[in-house]
């Protein structure tokens, strides 16, 4: 079951990621800028030093993975039961590959999702590339 668990953490994140094309301005414009998260510590609340490349490949992952839950999706809602976990390691492996194949890592694509969440500046960035 761990590999249904690991798609869905990648669909997950990749949900977020999308959200960030259709809500960027309104979500900032909910925040104060004047008042950091006290909860929120590490990396999102430090000035974020993401590279133009790293952000490049964020991106390109994104769009991979994004195509990559879509299609799978459809596999798995279609797929008789014995066959779900199987498709889901699939996917799994597919969108991993998908954002090691950009040059990063799992945990670089997730943590640079994660301060596109909660910083505006790197947001816009993320999402003039996803464009």
């Amino acid at each position: 079951m761990q590999s249904t668990t690991g798609f869905y953490a990648f669909c997950a994140m990749t949900l977020t990621a999308a959200g960030l094309l259709f809500a960027p301005v309104a979500h900032a414009q909910q925040q104060s800028p004047a008042a950091p998260s006290p909860t929120a510590p590490g990396p999102t609340t430090a000035p974020a030093n993401i590279s133009d490349n790293k952000l490049d490949a964020a991106a390109a992952a994104v769009k991979k993975v994004t195509a990559l839950r879509d299609t799978y999706e459809q596999k798995l809602a279609q797929a008789p039961a014995a066959e779900k976990q199987r498709l889901a390691g699939e996917a799994s492996d597919a969108m991993e590959k998908a954002v090691t194949d950009q040059g990063l890592s799992v945990e670089e694509y997730t943590t640079i999702l994660k301060v596109a969440q909660n910083d505006p500046v790197v947001r816009g960035k993320l999402v003039q590339r996803m464009k």
